[in-house]
């Protein structure tokens, strides 16, 4: 059974930094799209970061671009999301996904894990 583990959430105040995890188990996940997906409070679900497995490439949302940074480590199955100069608009549950089906920035994505909280203070 695929499941998906993040890990790595927290209080922090703003201008910090955190480091989430996302352990992959049930299949090896190094040829697949992985991504991180956030959830504000009272929110929808909104497109954070993509690695995209064969062209080696990372996107990432403008919101987050040059404070966030998406890497996998594939001995490990897990990909990490290094989060710095946080704000509280920050604020989200976030997510990991696996295998998208649609587009990268979509939430369509085959495998969800369960989400962690960050909270960031002002």
């Amino acid at each position: 059974q695929v499941q998906l583990v993040e890990s790595g959430g927290g209080l922090v105040q703003a201008g910090g930094s955190l480091r989430l995890s996302c352990a992959a188990s049930g299949r090896t996940f190094s040829s697949v799209n992985m991504a991180w997906f956030r959830q504000p409070p009272g929110k929808e679900r909104e497109f954070v970061a993509a690695l995209i497995s064969g062209a080696r490439s990372t996107y990432y949302s403008s919101s987050v671009k040059g404070r966030f940074t998406v890497s996998r480590d594939n001995a490990k199955n897990t990909v990490y999301l290094q989060m710095s100069s946080l704000k509280p608009e920050d604020t989200a549950v976030y997510y990991c996904a696996a295998h998208n089906i649609g587009t990268y920035y979509s939430a369509t994505y085959l495998h969800w894990g369960q989400g962690t909280q960050v909270t960031v203070s002002s």
